[in-house]
């Protein structure tokens, strides 16, 4: 990426590819599936996406730097608060995210599952107890 890398476009929209698991080309080096990013009327760079799986990959590890220890070591409450950020970004509708996700964490698919629900349920009960909350 020589010649694009020095662009003050590019380099304000690198931290949000990075964040994403993305990677940055030229224009001329897009695929079809790639997204070409224009400024003031020229392609200045072309945004290539990372799969799914490899998408939720990227973003545990970006949680683990940024809690500063491996997700395994975690306490209870910090591994729920994991897996209620994971939900919110849709990690559990990528195959085989729950495996993954309990890997990560060192627990077992049936206490990720335990997690996802009772956050399903403090939810719910926030609709209950809501004087806003809309009736379904």
């Amino acid at each position: 990426m020589t010649g694009i890398a020095d662009d003050p476009f590019v380099a304000a929209v690198k931290p949000l590819v990075d964040a994403m698991g993305g990677e940055m080309l030229p224009p001329g080096e897009a695929g079809v599936d790639d997204v070409v990013l224009s400024w003031e009327g020229a392609d200045v760079v072309a945004v290539r996406l990372p799969q799914l799986a490899d998408s939720l990959d990227h973003i545990l590890a970006a949680l683990e730097r940024k809690r500063g220890v491996p997700l395994a070591e975690l306490d209870r409450k910090a591994k729920q608060e994991i897996v209620r950020i994971l939900e919110a970004r849709g990690a559990f509708s990528v195959r085989h995210g729950v495996e993954t996700v309990a890997s990560a964490l060192g627990v077992s698919r049936f206490t990720v599952y335990n997690y996802i629900n009772a956050q399903e349920e403090k939810r719910a009960r926030g609709r209950d107890t809501d004087p806003k909350a809309k009736p379904s």
